[in-house]
């Protein structure tokens, strides 16, 4: 009797044993984004957090937290790294001061163009890339478009490097892109996104930089009617999550995760194609001056300290920044 009862017994203990681990195995977590309701990002962010649920049958669940409310796109990347949020989509600009793999994408114009950068990314360089922001905690699951960065301002045209001398421009937390500004005689203004359109409107800056659909969802082209179409940067965006939230999961668990985060990938681009052309049309409705730059070579000249100094001090990335410019 007394074995029966032992049996009985550690047939409970082991249902109750098994019991905890399937729902320890559940993966709740939160998400990042510093984009609209609407916005390309935001929309294939929320698809990304029904295809998890999807796809492992309710186990993985992530709820996402747009528009930047649990704070600054700087605050989030260290947070995910510590594991203070387990998911975010981030633009490669803000994190290139913590990967220095990650920062040479930042360097002004190093892709001739889009397609030149998914090249890049999808090849040698990316894995680099990839590596780099793994050492720091942040594994990359895809990757998202951002368009090309062009300069606008409430003052005039710029055609040519004299036209921004004196000109105050925001830029983004990142000393590359101070340094662009400064190597046009630019005076460069970092401050959070959220702070421009106020700025530009009480002249505490004159310009900023960023892409159509971020110039017109923020309604900066209300108060900077200038659009100067340099395309000097052009910074994909990550997908990522903490590295030891990645590592703790199964290999299910992680195919899982990198299918959605690529599906969700192929729809933000898609989105994204469609979402510039409408940004575009519906600023230049509004008035906005565009003005092309058909030879940048000057702009490309005047870029030479900044990649003097970038590769001075990062001596181990100079073969990383030649892979991406003989990429073909």
């Amino acid at each position: 009797m007394n074995c029966i009862k032992k049996f009985a017994y550690s047939v409970v203990a082991i249902a109750m044993i098994a019991g905890f681990s399937v729902s320890a195995q559940a993966k709740e977590w939160k998400g990042w984004n510093i984009h609209v309701a609407g916005y390309p990002n935001t929309v294939a962010m929320d698809k990304f957090a029904e295809l998890l649920s999807e796809k492992s049958g309710g186990k993985m669940t992530l709820k996402m937290y747009h528009s930047g409310t649990l704070g600054s796109q700087p605050d989030a990347i260290e947070q995910v790294r510590i594991g203070g949020l387990e998911i975010a989509n981030f633009n490669l600009g803000p994190i290139g001061p913590i990967v220095p793999e990650a920062n040479v994408v930042s360097l002004p114009f190093i892709f001739k163009d889009t397609d030149h950068m998914w090249r890049v990314l999808e090849g040698k360089a990316g894995d680099m890339i990839n590596a780099g922001l793994a050492k720091k905690g942040l594994i990359s699951l895809a990757w998202y478009a951002a368009g090309a960065r062009s300069f606008y301002n409430s003052k005039k045209p710029i055609k040519t490097p004299a036209d921004v001398v004196g000109m105050k421009v925001r830029v983004m937390n990142n000393d590359l892109y101070s340094g662009m500004i400064s190597a046009l005689g630019g005076n460069p203004s970092p401050m959070a996104f959220a702070e421009v359109y106020q700025s530009l409107k009480t002249g505490v800056v004159d310009g900023a930089e960023n892409n159509w659909p971020s110039y017109e969802s923020t309604g900066h082209y209300e108060v900077a009617a200038f659009y100067s179409n340099s395309q000097h940067l052009i910074i994909p965006e990550t997908l990522c999550i903490n590295a030891d939230v990645y590592n703790a999961l199964s290999a299910d668990e992680q195919k899982i995760l990198k299918e959605a985060a690529q599906e969700s990938a192929v729809l933000q681009r898609d989105l994204w194609k469609k979402r510039e052309k409408a940004s575009q049309a519906k600023v230049m409705a509004a008035g906005v001056k565009l003005n092309e730059i058909p030879d940048k070579s000057a702009f490309q000249a005047a870029m030479k300290p900044v990649y003097d100094k970038y590769l001075a001090e990062n001596p181990g990335l100079k073969p990383l920044v030649e892979l991406i410019q003989n990429t073909d």
